[in-house]
């Protein structure tokens, strides 16, 4: 690729933005205590968030929001959250 050619990324831009926003959405929703479904299997969603206190009992997944057949798989970066208070 020559110094002159530039890449156009104008038709993946729209897409990726509007997928960002639909997750953020359900996060935001999720985090609200709203249930939600999966798009591709219609299965209830499940947040997993990080146990609050150091005896609780650790979890197998990552905190996140997952579908029960996986279809959704969402993983919440919790450290970053507790950085923020």
């Amino acid at each position: 690729m020559s110094d002159t050619q530039k890449l156009d990324f104008s038709a993946v831009n729209d897409p990726t933005l509007a997928s960002f926003n639909q997750q953020k959405n359900l996060i935001k929703r999720m985090l609200k205590g709203n249930s939600a479904t999966c798009n591709d299997c219609n299965k209830p969603l499940t947040l997993q968030l990080p146990p609050n206190t150091p005896k609780a009992a650790k979890s197998a997944k990552a905190p996140g929001i997952y579908c029960a057949k996986g279809c959704t798989d969402i993983e919440l970066d919790m450290e970053a959250v507790a950085l923020m208070k």
